[in-house]
């Protein structure tokens, strides 16, 4: 009876300690759209919705198994004329995450 016991309390044991559910083979982060969507919805509770849009459109570019989302830096002169890049200053956002499980590795917002 011991043993049937000890069985029953292992086998319980196992199946809280092993993963359940479903996986998908290409990861929970399978393209460039559900990465940005991924990093925009992180990023607006932190930077806000107005700072987030300014920097649309994001881009996703798949490096290894992990995903780098990066805002569109916007630059205007004094009268609102777009500026080149070499003049360009200002910030964007940046969000790491994790293409098999969608994990944030990294989120900042680069001057």
């Amino acid at each position: 009876m011991k043993a049937l016991a000890v069985i029953c309390i292992l086998l319980v044991a196992a199946s809280i300690a092993s993963p359940q559910g479903y996986v998908p083979k290409s990861g929970f982060v399978p393209d460039s759209k559900t990465a940005r969507k991924i990093a925009e919805a992180v990023l607006v509770p932190i930077y806000g919705e107005a700072k987030i849009q300014e920097e649309q459109p994001f881009t996703a570019k798949l490096e290894g198994d992990i995903w780098i989302v990066a805002g569109t830096l916007r630059c205007k002169d004094q009268n609102g004329k777009t500026l080149s890049g070499e003049h360009c200053m200002g910030e964007v956002a940046v969000v790491k995450l994790a293409k098999s499980d969608g994990r944030i590795l990294s989120m900042t917002h680069y001057k």
